[in-house]
């Protein structure tokens, strides 16, 4: 879903069961992408917990279709029903928020717009919800990941030439993933999506464009440069050899071995592998090598505000979670450190 032309294809419209009602609620969505600059798949997002939302009442007050809908006349109890009934099918506390979040911020669009008069949504608190403190790596892992692991991969090699080339090509690309996350602390979209013209290697740093297409500039470090160059130059030979042209691989800086633009699962599944050598918890994404990226510069002494603008957090308080990972640390060092702990 990060690939820009799966984006520019995904359906913005409403589905035919539930279109057949005069609410503006295209309209909001235009809105959501035009004003607010959300992502395309935060809209989807905002899409489906909207017609959600609408579907259980147009059930709930057993209307033929939702040309009955009327939003005025839910109440405070009416919400409590629909949250019941998220509860009731294992929905967790934090898609529950979000979702009321989401009906909550069209309710005060047909306000600001004069299509209600009035939202239930004024009288409602949005329910907290635990915060995850995020999966990481310790530095002694990374240091494994990188000096060990990936090292250690570059002595399998195929019988043939051909395999030897691919598996080159494919084993410089990882390692050069592997880097960026983890050093630049990169999204798996912005990587992805990441063009060779916002790549800047004699400077050392990359312009990323986050969520809300919010742009930033993040340092990248000299063992990232190192690897990407290895990388371009291995990439240049493989597809000249292989006789596929370079075309396809102008424009991005990670592609298949087909030259074409990475996708999601294909990250998934490398990180997956390598992360697998040197952790057992349960998360081996790509985003755990973010927050190994923002908890590593914490430990180390890093501003939170630092911290916040190069992860490309809108609000200070996401970059927060962070900072417990980082006091457990320092209370450990305390209590072993200390006389009187």
């Amino acid at each position: 879903m990060c690939c820009t032309q799966m984006k520019d294809s995904l359906p913005y419209s409403i589905p035919a069961a539930v279109k057949e009602g005069s609410l503006p609620m295209n309209d909001f969505f235009d809105k959501l992408r035009s004003r607010k600059n959300l992502s395309p798949n935060t809209v989807i997002a905002y899409r489906t917990d909207l017609v959600q939302f609408i579907s259980f009442f147009v059930k709930h007050f057993e209307l033929a279709d939702i040309s009955g809908f009327d939003p005025e006349k839910v109440t405070a109890v009416d919400v409590r029903l629909f949250m019941g009934s998220l509860i009731e099918r294992g929905v967790q506390q934090r898609s529950i928020a979000r979702k009321l979040a989401a009906v909550k911020s069209f309710y005060r669009y047909l306000q600001e717009a004069g299509h209600i008069k009035s939202s239930v949504f004024s009288y409602i608190t949005t329910p907290k919800y635990p915060r995850r403190v995020p999966g990481f790596l310790t530095e002694q892992q990374t240091e494994k990941l990188f000096n060990q692991v990936l090292i250690g991969s570059e002595s399998d090699s195929g019988n043939s030439k051909t395999n030897a080339l691919v598996e080159s090509f494919v084993r410089e690309r990882d390692r050069s993933i592997l880097e960026l996350l983890y050093g630049s602390g990169l999204r798996i979209s912005e990587l992805i999506g990441l063009t060779m013209d916002f790549l800047d290697l004699e400077n050392g740093y990359v312009k990323l464009t986050g969520k809300g297409r919010k742009q930033r500039i993040v340092p990248v470090g000299q063992p990232c440069i190192d690897a990407l160059k290895k990388y371009f130059e291995v990439r240049r030979n493989f597809f000249r050899m292989s006789k596929k042209g370079e075309v396809g691989a102008l424009q991005y800086v990670f592609v298949t071995k087909k030259g074409e633009k990475l996708y999601p699962m294909l990250v998934q599944r490398l990180t997956r592998k390598y992360l697998a050598s040197v952790t057992e918890q349960k998360q081996k994404n790509p985003h755990v090598l973010r927050h190994s990226f923002a908890t590593h510069l914490l430990n180390s002494g890093a501003d939170l505000n630092s911290v916040s603008e190069m992860l490309g957090h809108s609000s200070l308080s996401t970059t927060e979670i962070y900072t417990h990972v980082s006091f457990e640390r320092l209370k450990d060092v305390y209590l072993k450190a200390h006389p009187k702990a």
